[in-house]
């Protein structure tokens, strides 16, 4: 069996957490701005129909997700003396920049053939390149600099402050940046390449910052993982009941993500102001981010599984009626009830690792959590195509001077509604048997 040195080696400094969360803060960077505006962008500025813009995001993070399994098996593969997942923070730094760059870009010469190739591509560039081979590896060092269960929870606490203080802010100043560089498609590139600058230098720090403690003292674990196959290495993840839930968990709540498209269009066509995405962003990723810094105190009293359990009772009771200061105070909840699950259910990755390597005799971090990033992707791109077909049913118009009763109407009913989706994931959470 494989072995770890267990020691005071493991323990981390605090700013290395801290500097750890600035890699979700790179990530949001990206994630959270194409999240939150890649549709709009697309439609709005670009001009492509809303169906086309979210027929090309779905199979663009079908190709992602596949890219996220490529790219697990790699890193398990890998392995220096600076760490399997670690130098790939260092390769990426540049290039995470460029492709930021270019998802928000869009040739003046291109048909509207053309555009919709040129986004096709862009976005699989970005995403099922760039940012996978930057945070695959960077989600598994949530399992490699230490194996203290208390500790990775820490560290996945500083991975959702970070992350969602990323959210937060995409959220509050793309708006009013994109208006003061002038409202036009050339202010959303230059907004990008800001963006893409700090990324890079965020990772740049993370990776001088960062240290792989778990060492093999063998070779067993590495020679192990060459001589098995991918599809065997699957097939042992599907044996993975623990892996399984936590999946099915992660998927759904991606698919509620990528429904969160939404706030651009209700703040633009129904409060009239799209100002105001940046209030409701923050308000649900402020209580998110306030979550995050109780919730490792719960896990020293409660299981990972009734945390998340908790967390999506609050979730379901978050409904949204149309009086903007009650969404307000819907959208806290809904805030409230996402923390458990962003905390607790990453740091049961790492557990759902340790278990894998106690039943196979083979440690893959990589695949684990490039396996939980294709379900995170593939969710999000279901979940933005929902929202793509709800709204063209309702007769939602690209570049419209005004819309519809029916197009507001599915806007409505998006943004209002859909938060019962975690009735699907209160289920899946349920059935846990963590303890």
């Amino acid at each position: 069996m494989l072995e770890k040195e267990c020691s005071t080696k493991n323990k981390m400094s605090l700013s290395e957490k801290i500097t750890y969360g600035f890699g979700n803060l790179a990530a949001n960077l990206m994630f959270a701005t194409a999240g939150s505006f890649i549709t709009f962008y697309y439609t709005d500025v670009v001009g492509i129909s809303v169906v086309v813009a979210s027929n090309i995001l779905l199979w663009a993070r079908v190709f992602d997700g596949i890219s996220d399994l490529i790219m697990g098996t790699i890193v398990d593969r890998s392995g220096t003396e600076k760490g399997k997942a670690r130098p790939w923070i260092l390769r990426m730094a540049v290039p995470y920049a460029l492709a930021l760059i270019l998802l928000f870009s869009s040739p003046d010469f291109l048909g509207e053939t053309g555009k919709i190739i040129w986004a096709f591509l862009t976005y699989v560039l970005a995403m099922a390149g760039i940012y996978t081979a930057t945070m695959v590896p960077y989600n598994s060092m949530l399992a490699t600099p230490t194996n203290d269960t208390v500790e990775r929870g820490t560290m996945s606490t500083m991975r959702t402050i970070f992350g969602f203080g990323g959210a937060t802010l995409v959220n509050a100043i793309v708006w009013p940046l994109i208006t003061l560089l002038g409202g036009d498609k050339k202010a959303w590139t230059i907004m990008a390449a800001i963006f893409g600058f700090s990324a890079t230098v965020l990772l740049l720090i993370l990776y001088k910052n960062s240290q792989e403690r778990i060492i093999e003292k063998t070779k067993e674990n590495k020679e192990n993982t060459k001589k098995i196959s991918l599809s065997t290495q699957i097939m042992n993840l599907v044996k993975n009941k623990y892996w399984l839930i936590l999946i099915g968990y992660l998927f759904v709540t991606f698919v509620d993500y990528g429904l969160n498209g939404i706030n651009i269009y209700y703040a633009t066509w129904v409060l009239k102001d799209g100002n105001k995405m940046g209030i409701i962003s923050t308000a649900f990723t402020v209580p998110i981010m306030i979550g995050a810094l109780v919730i490792p105190v719960l896990m020293k009293k409660f299981s990972n599984r009734n945390i998340c359990i908790g967390g999506c009772i609050v979730y379901i009771v978050a409904i949204f009626p149309e009086n903007f200061y009650i969404v307000i105070a819907g959208v806290i909840l809904k805030g409230l009830g996402k923390a458990p699950g962003f905390v607790a259910g990453y740091a049961m990755l790492g557990d759902v690792v340790d278990y894998g390597q106690w039943k196979t005799k083979v440690r893959n971090e990589g695949l684990v959590y490039s396996a939980a990033t294709f379900g995170e992707k593939v969710g999000n791109g279901i979940g933005g195509l929902v929202m793509g077909v709800i709204m063209s049913i309702g007769g939602y118009l690209s570049g419209a001077v005004t819309q519809s009763a029916s197009a507001l109407i599915s806007i409505k009913i998006i943004f209002i509604y859909t938060n019962h989706i975690c009735d699907i994931k209160f289920i899946a959470v349920a059935i846990l048997r963590f303890r």
